[in-house]
């Protein structure tokens, strides 16, 4: 999970067919909450992040037909950034442009939370692979047993110390040192299948 994985070739050529429920409905699963959660971070409301995400969709669903997967033209997540901060843009004025009654400084700090794009990209990016991890683990965490699962995620996800895990799980540490393994080889199995990492 180092480094800035890409987007499945595959899924991006398949959307390109609107009836492939399949690979729209994996698309949004992986892509609206990366949306959604990006306008929540710069301060949109609940319904506006959900509408923003809405909007992103549709701007991919009427460019998806004739889009060209070249990844020496840059990253798919890349034209997706962009898109989603220039609507985001477009909502900060049409903001701006509404008449005030009150000597609101609202605008000012819609102003003032202009995405720096550097350093946007970098937290989009972590976002994504945080994104790509929440999905392997939700399609993942069924595959095993609930005390092989649990010695995973407390040592793993909350920082237990693997005897603690062991006494409380009722197995040996062996066990949880094998319980860890395990899983996380699945989930990075699980984590190519769904971006195709090289």
């Amino acid at each position: 999970m180092n480094g800035s994985p890409v987007t499945r070739p595959s899924l991006l050529l398949r959307i390109r067919n609107p009836r492939d429920e399949q690979a729209w409905a994996q698309f949004v699963e992986l892509y609206a909450p990366l949306v959604h959660r990006y306008g929540r971070r710069y301060g949109l409301q609940e319904a506006d992040a959900a509408d923003l995400a809405q909007e992103v969709l549709q701007i991919v669903i009427s460019s998806a037909s004739r889009f060209e997967y070249d990844p020496h033209r840059g990253k798919f997540r890349g034209w997706l950034l962009t898109v989603t901060r220039n609507k985001l843009r477009r909502l900060w004025a049409s903001e701006a442009r509404r008449p005030r009654a009150t000597g609101d400084t609202n605008v000012r700090g819609l102003i003032e939370q202009q995405p720096d794009p550097d350093a946007d990209e970098d937290a989009w990016n972590r976002e994504y692979q945080r994104r790509l991890l929440s999905l392997a683990a939700e399609r993942t965490r069924n595959s095993f047993t609930e005390s092989t699962w649990l010695a995973f995620w407390w040592t793993t996800r909350e920082g237990k110390p693997p005897r603690a895990v062991a006494e409380e799980l009722g197995i040996s540490i062996g066990a949880v040192y094998i319980a860890k393994s395990r899983v996380l080889s699945r989930l990075r199995e699980v984590v190519r299948q769904l971006d195709d990492e090289p």
